[in-house]
């Protein structure tokens, strides 16, 4: 028992470790390797109680130290995060024991990376999406060594860690049980080759690789006001005019943050609204443009019939929808808008809420006011493209910058620039906001796309096409950041095909699947 809460424990710690932005990636290659040595002492002595608890312990520590932060916006929020996301993945690991105990090793290994490069993929677009902590993001701060995402995305990552993590624990293994040092030595060499080949093979791409596409100059703004108190104090007049204030006029195209304009307004009014007005004529007097977020509303009439099952509606049976949008003001052109797409699970819209609404509905519409609805979404990425200039930018609102296969669509969709506007301070100064800036630094590479970010509070900044960061304003800092950024048009493979990895993957997983409940079990 004491053996298999230590390795638990040594499997946690290496992932935290391993994790960033504070870790170094090095320990992620080897943190499967105490589960795998743990779930095989329980097959081979045939123990029927624990290995879950043990496996989730594992999972839960890597899930707490890495994304505790969360509980700053939400506790139970957070809680429910942590709690679930270790169960989801204890689960994964639970599969793959069932599957040993039916199949050879080598054959129940090479099921278990399929299986969970499989859960990864899945978790990207299911009502509880929480793919935070999937393991290609792990490399991250570590741009020199992954500049082949272009080729693979995340997923390349993902399938380089599970496949020396398998590699090290088969070696070790029989060398802890041979006692061979010829075992030994060829296992280190060849996890030495596993490891450094695609550095080196990625540090000759970064060497050789140079920023494509004509340049202009983007404007990015971190107006700095606290969400849970400052953003608040004050009207949309005010917040679009404290916007104006840090702006840089001559920049081709001014970025503000996520819900910028915070307080409501009625979507079919926005063109009449004061803030509009500001912007428009801040936009015809400096020749410029400006992209920035505004938090919309619609309120539906009693005599409306085409009311969707996802409005929201008052404890007076008022329905009202509700938007977390991007809008791009131009001196020429009339405003175009794009609605989030990839929203919040709690604070943005009620998972499985066909099933909750009519369980829980009536009782959360007397507590709160309101009942179980979700913001408004839009089915495909918009892609604005910017009156007077070659700018074809993708507004990435928060959130959606961690699904790469998401931000390849806007790629495909023309997006020459990728603007990531987002409010990191419901978290606090805390790894959230650092670790959500350095998600960006992928989508960077897998589509050698420039990407700016502006946030609320911070980090703002400017990432090139190596996912390097050439400029930044830190957190809890009012300012702007004058950007000289490159559009390129050319397509990377990943921008292409996306997913691919996953998709083969999934195919894989469940082929083995099917493959191990039509056999007997193996005799350990």
């Amino acid at each position: 028992m004491k053996k298999n809460i230590l390795l638990a424990l040594l499997s946690g710690i290496l992932f935290s470790l391993g994790w960033p932005t504070a870790g170094f990636p090095l320990f992620l290659f080897f943190a499967f390797v105490p589960l795998f040595f743990m779930e095989q002492d329980f097959l081979k002595n045939k123990l029927q109680k624990g290995l879950f608890w043990y496996i989730y312990l594992a999972f839960f520590i890597w899930n707490l130290t890495q994304t505790w932060w969360i509980v700053k916006a939400t506790l139970f929020g957070g809680v429910f995060a942590i709690v679930v996301n270790s169960l989801l993945m204890t689960l994964v690991f639970y599969i793959f024991h069932i599957v040993r105990k039916r199949l050879p090793e080598k054959m129940a290994l090479t099921f278990f990376i399929f299986l969970w490069i499989s859960f990864e993929k899945f978790h990207l677009n299911w009502d509880f999406s929480w793919p935070w902590l999937n393991l290609g993001n792990g490399f991250s701060e570590w741009p020199k060594w992954i500049q082949w995402y272009e080729y693979t995305g995340a997923f390349g990552g993902a399938l380089w860690l599970l496949l020396t993590n398998v590699m090290i624990f088969r070696w070790l293994n029989s060398y802890l049980r041979t006692k061979n040092k010829y075992i030994l030595m060829v296992g280190v060499f060849n996890t030495l080759i596993y490891i450094l080949v695609p550095i080196v093979l990625s540090l000759y791409i970064y060497h050789h690789y140079h920023e494509r596409g004509s340049s202009v100059k983007v404007s990015i703004l971190q107006p700095n006001l606290d969400p849970w108190t400052e953003k608040f104090k004050y009207n949309n007049v005010q917040l679009t005019q404290n916007l104006l204030e840090i702006a840089n006029p001559s920049a081709d195209l001014i970025i503000a943050p996520e819900t910028a304009i915070s307080r409501y307004i009625e979507i079919k009014q926005f063109t009449n609204s004061r803030p509009y007005y500001i912007l428009k004529r801040f936009a015809q007097k400096n020749q410029t443009n400006l992209l920035t977020g505004v938090d919309f509303i619609h309120w539906y009439n009693f005599k409306d019939k085409n009311i969707p099952a996802t409005a929201n509606t008052t404890s007076k049976g008022r329905y009202f929808d509700m938007y977390n949008s991007a809008v791009l003001i131009s001196p020429f052109d009339t405003v175009q808008i794009y609605h989030k797409s990839k929203l919040v699970v709690g604070a943005e819209y009620t998972p499985f809420q066909r099933f909750l609404q009519p369980l829980i509905g009536d009782w959360v519409t007397k507590t709160i006011g309101v009942s179980l609805g979700s913001n408004v979404t839009q089915k495909e990425p918009s892609v604005f493209k910017v009156p007077g200039t070659p700018i074809k930018v993708a507004p990435i609102i928060c959130y959606e910058s961690v699904y790469g296969a998401y931000v390849a669509r806007y790629v495909r969709k023309g997006a020459n620039l990728l603007a990531v506007i987002t409010n990191d301070g419901w978290w606090g100064n805390t790894q959230g906001h650092r670790q959500h800036l350095s998600i960006a630094r992928l989508r960077a590479i897998e589509n050698r796309r420039d990407v700016v970010q502006s946030a609320n509070t911070g980090i703002s900044a400017h990432i090139n096409q190596k996912g390097e960061i050439v400029q930044q304003l830190g957190y809890n800092k009012r300012g702007s950041i004058l950007a000289k950024v490159h559009l390129n048009e050319k397509l990377t493979l990943y921008s292409q095909q996306d997913d691919y990895i996953a998709r083969v993957a999934i195919f894989m997983a469940v082929l083995l699947f099917l493959y191990t409940f039509s056999r007997k079990k193996v005799r350990l």
